[in-house]
């Protein structure tokens, strides 16, 4: 499955512990998962452990990063068509920026820390999941 997982799964799964972690981390090692990304996600992520010398840190994005298949391209094209989303849907710079580049690379699932009242899950086009909902 073609997924596109959103800075916030990286860093829970990066840093965190308990089942937010453990959830973030099974959707990272899940083996039917294909996935996607944009220079945007990595400069989310990258540059506060680059800076503070988090070594562990770097290296677990950089891991991530180095098994992405498809990196969507920083365009004109991927502004005009967040700029529709966001229209149309009501999300946020950085959230539509990921649906846009996530829609662009064919991903049929997003995964996020956020909660689903979000705007983002009403972006059409591709499933949203969120490590956060409750599955008691």
């Amino acid at each position: 499955m073609r997924t596109f997982v959103d800075a916030g799964v990286l860093i829970v799964a990066a840093r965190g512990t308990g089942k937010h972690a453990e959830r973030a981390l099974s959707v990272l090692d899940d083996p039917r998962r294909e996935f996607v990304a944009s220079a945007l996600l990595k400069l989310e992520v990258l540059p506060k452990p680059l800076y503070f010398r988090r070594a562990e840190e770097v290296e677990f994005y950089e891991t991530f990063f180095s098994a992405v298949r498809a990196w969507a391209p920083l365009s004109a094209e991927l502004s005009a068509q967040a700029f529709a989303v966001a229209s149309r849907h009501g999300l946020a710079g950085m959230d539509v920026l990921h649906v846009a580049a996530a829609l662009t690379l064919g991903a049929e699932e997003m995964v996020t820390t956020e909660r689903e009242t979000s705007p983002l899950f009403r972006a059409q086009g591709l499933v949203v999941t969120s490590i956060f909902a409750d599955r008691s």
